[in-house]
């Protein structure tokens, strides 16, 4: 037998926090441990493979290139560690126990308040426990492991994945009342490009608008401010300009108590698609796929 002693996954679970955080403090407030116990674990670890993995300072923490090479093997070791668990926990009973899921934030607030009471009344052996980011921080959750799956809106580049298609979302363009009596749909044409009001970046929705117009100029010209469709829609009641949101917004009832109309963006591909989406070859597929039909059987 080996007399080689194994770094414990409290330990990787520490080098992985303290890589992501670039900060003790901030590493250990991730790790539910105070900073002087993530340190410890730490040095521990050093100790324990003979090889210095953080060059500490007052002011910056720097991973050696053995440290950050460990770390990233640390991360997939993590991973691993948990898709063993997987395994374990869809040996049980289907769709229970704890999942993690990451929505992003045009998705979060207009469809989760519909679907979550059926999800807690059908599989109340299920700990769904949801985190709301932009797509590109979603993916990198999911790829990195701190997420299960992804709500996502498609299309979008989320990795090495798979996914199931929920519905449809259809795209609206909004505009103020005062702008006069609208058209049963609004083609892209009509759409004044100093007027359109969008989100910022690191939201695809302003992607999905723009490509679904296909008008390369749009892009050079619209104002790319919202931080939320919530903020979108207060520009355009008070006659800032028009915007585009996706029916479950309206559905949700983001233009109550407005002076805005909204009617369907005219032409091809003008909806987006909303998604479960997860690791392939996860172990869990089957609870994705049961999970997507949930979601797609929850919907009105």
């Amino acid at each position: 037998m080996s007399s080689t002693y194994l770094p414990t996954l409290k330990q990787l679970q520490y080098l992985v926090a303290l890589h992501d955080y670039g900060h003790f403090g901030r590493a250990a407030d991730a790790c539910f441990v105070t900073q002087s116990t993530l340190s410890a674990g730490l040095r521990e670890l050093e100790s324990l493979i003979g090889i210095t993995l953080v060059e500490r300072t007052r002011r910056v923490v720097r991973f050696t290139p053995t440290g950050e090479k460990i770390a990233a093997k640390a991360r997939r070791v993590l991973r691993e560690a948990d898709e063993l668990a997987d395994l374990a926990r869809t040996a049980g009973q289907p769709l229970s126990g704890e999942m993690r899921m990451s929505v992003i934030p045009t998705i979060a607030p207009f469809l989760l308040p519909r679907i979550l009471p059926r999800i807690r009344k059908e599989r109340p052996e299920l700990k769904l426990y949801l985190r709301e980011e932009p797509s590109a921080a979603a993916c990198e959750s999911l790829s990195r492991g701190g997420a299960d799956c992804v709500l996502l809106a498609l299309p979008y580049a989320c990795g090495d994945v798979d996914c199931e298609i929920l519905f449809d979302d259809q795209l609206m363009v909004a505009f103020p009342e005062a702008d006069g009596p609208p058209p049963e749909h609004v083609s892209a044409d009509l759409i004044d490009p100093e007027r359109l009001l969008l989100l910022e970046d690191g939201h695809c929705l302003r992607d999905h608008a723009l490509a679904a117009c296909n008008r390369p100029e749009l892009r050079a010209h619209a104002t790319m401010l919202g931080t939320s469709l919530h903020t979108l829609v207060q520009m355009v009641d008070n006659g800032l300009g028009v915007t585009m949101l996706p029916e479950m917004a309206l559905d949700a009832g983001i233009l109550d108590h407005t002076h805005i109309v909204a009617r369907p963006l005219e032409g091809e591909n003008t909806a987006r698609e909303i998604a479960l989406v997860w690791r392939r070859n996860s172990p869990r597929e089957r609870d994705f796929r049961l999970l997507a039909d949930l979601l797609r059987n929850a919907t009105p």
